[in-house]
């Protein structure tokens, strides 16, 4: 018995905001919309503080410093 192995890439190369959800892009052209609900500081965060954010470790993770907090991206993805 074979078992199919589906190898995503857990990298973002790109990400977006509204005033309710965050848009991650992947590398290999996938997108995963987030609720801002499940991260306080996010969702508290004015639009101007949600655009300065920057990728850390090529795209494991996203910081946005003015506020304080990391995302994993790979932990989106569970």
């Amino acid at each position: 018995m074979s078992t199919l192995t589906i190898n995503k890439s857990c990298l973002a190369n790109n990400l977006s905001s509204t005033a309710d959800k965050m848009v991650v892009y992947f590398e290999d052209g996938s997108e995963l919309a987030i609720p801002l609900e499940w991260f306080p500081k996010l969702r508290d965060a004015t639009v101007e503080q949600l655009k300065k954010w920057r990728f850390i470790g090529d795209g494991e993770g996203i910081h946005w410093e003015e506020l304080d907090e990391d995302v994993l991206v790979e932990n989106l993805l569970e």
